[in-house]
C-alpha cells in the first residue's frame, strides 16, 4: 500500500489519493505472501516449490549469525542536519517497516520495542504499532521509553518527530533508499546509528554478495518472457488497490526501475516516458508502454480479484502481458523496502518473469 510504496515518491493530490486508499483498505505488509507468480496462460493461485521457498523466505529476517555489541557513544549527522548522540541502543524504535529489517538483521532485534504497521516479518509481528502508513503516533512512542528512534525523510507529520526529539529521545532521520546502489548505504548508516559499524559491513557484503549471485544466473534475452528474440522483457509495475479504486502506472521514480533493470528487465512505464512516479491508468498509457508482463504487490493483485479482476481494469487485456495473463508478484512489505532481503526479491522476479531458477548464493 501507500507505506510500500513509498511517500517520498507519493506528492500532492496523488499522496491524497493513496492515503484516501489507506483508509479504505488498511496497511498490510503482506507478511504472509511473498511470491504468487502467474505465468502465461496461468491463474496466479499455483505455486512452483520456487515459489512456496520465496514465500517462507519473506516472512522471515535472517539476522548476522553472531549478535554484535553496540560501541557507544556514537554522535551521527541526521538527514535534516542535526548532530544526535546515541548513548543506549537498549530500546530501539524504527519508524518503518525498511528499517526494522536492517535493525533485526544487524542483530539487535531483541532491542526493538515497536514497530511500523509494514514490519510484519515474523520477529517483529507482535510488536506493538506506533506508525501508519508514515502517520507516527508521538503517545506511543514515547509512552515505550525508547533510548534511540530511527525515522526516515518519509516519516511524519513534523509534529510527532518534534514531541519526540522535544522529550528528549534521540531521533536520527535517515534517507531512504530508492534503488539497489541505495542498499548499502542505508545499512551503513543504519550501523553506524546503533554503533555497530563492522556488524553493517559485514551485513552489507553478505547483501551485495547475494544480489550478484541471483544478477550472474539470469538468462541473456532470447525471446521467451513475452519478449520479442533478442530483447529484454518489457515489465510495468501496477499499483493497484480495488477497494479504494486505485489503479496507477508506475513511472521513472515509481522505485521499481531499478530492481526491473537489476533483473534484466526494461521498465515498460519509465521506457514509455513516464517520468514521474504514477500515473492513472488508461489504455493509452498502457498501449504506449507495451508491456510483456505486470509487476504487481501480492494484495494488491488480490484486491482486484487475482488476474482475472486485473484484465478486465481498461487497456490491461490489450497489453502482450494482458493477452499472456503473465503477472510477477511479491509481498506489499518487501517488494521496493531496498534492504537485506532485496536479494530475495529479486531471484523471486528473476524466476517468475524467466521460468528459471536462480541461485542467491544461500
Amino acid at each position: 500500500m501507500v507505506c510500500s510504496v513509498r511517500g517520498t515518491r507519493l506528492s500532492g493530490a496523488l499522496l491524497s489519493v493513496l492515503l484516501l486508499a489507506l483508509t479504505a483498505t488498511g496497511c498490510g505488509g503482506g507478511g504472509g505472501s511473498a511470491g504468487g507468480s502467474a505465468g502465461a496462460g496461468g491463474s496466479g493461485t499455483g505455486k512452483t516449490g520456487a515459489t512456496a521457498s520465496a514465500e517462507a523466505a519473506a516472512d522471515r529476517v535472517e539476522p548476522l549469525a553472531t549478535t554484535p555489541e553496540p560501541q557507544l557513544p556514537v554522535t551521527v549527522t541526521s538527514a535534516d542536519g542535526r548532530k544526535v548522540t546515541i548513548t543506549s541502543t537498549d530500546r530501539i524504535v524504527p519508524l518503518t517497516g525498511s528499517l526494522s529489517e536492517i535493525v533485526f538483521t544487524l542483530g539487535l532485534g531483541e532491542q526493538v520495542v515497536a514497530r511500523d504497521i509494514t514490519a510484519t516479518f515474523e520477529q517483529a509481528a507482535k510488536l506493538p504499532i506506533v506508525t501508519r502508513a508514515h502517520d507516527v503516533s508521538a503517545e506511543g512512542v514515547l509512552s515505550l521509553r525508547p533510548t534511540v528512534v530511527i525515522a526516515d525523510t518519509t516519516t511524519g507529520p513534523a509534529e510527532a518527530i518534534g514531541q519526540i526529539r522535544d522529550a528528549g529521545i534521540p531521533l536520527v532521520v535517515v534517507e531512504p533508499a530508492k534503488s539497489l546502489p541505495d542498499v548499502g548505504r542505508r545499512i551503513d548508516t543504519v550501523a553506524a546509528v546503533l554503533g555497530v559499524k563492522a556488524a553493517g559491513t559485514e551485513l552489507k557484503q553478505r547483501t551485495e554478495d547475494r544480489i550478484a549471485a541471483v544478477q550472474k544466473d539470469i538468462p541473456e534475452p532470447k525471446g521467451g518472457a513475452g519478449s520479442e528474440s533478442g530483447k529484454k522483457p518489457r515489465v510495468a509495475f501496477l499499483y493497484l488497490r480495488g477497494s479504494a479504486a486505485v489503479y496507477l502506472l508506475g513511472g521513472a521514480d515509481s522505485g521499481a526501475s531499478s530492481l526491473l533493470e537489476a533483473a534484466g528487465a526494461v521498465d515498460a512505464g519509465k521506457d514509455s516516458g513516464l517520468s514521474k512516479d504514477f500515473t492513472p491508468i488508461t489504455s493509452e498509457a498502457l498501449a504506449k508502454a507495451a508491456p510483456d508482463a505486470i509487476l504487481v504487490m501480492t494484495k494488491g493483485l488480490a484486491s482486484v480479484g487475482g488476474i482475472d479482476g486485473m484484465v478486465k481494469i481498461p487497456g490491461v487485456a490489450e497489453t502482450p502481458a494482458g493477452m499472456d495473463r503473465r503477472v510477477v508478484s511479491y509481498a506489499d512489505g518487501v517488494l521496493l523496502n531496498y534492504g537485506p532481503r532485496t536479494d530475495e526479491v529479486l531471484k523471486s522476479i528473476v524466476e517468475q518473469l524467466y521460468g528459471t531458477a536462480s541461485g542467491n548464493g544461500k
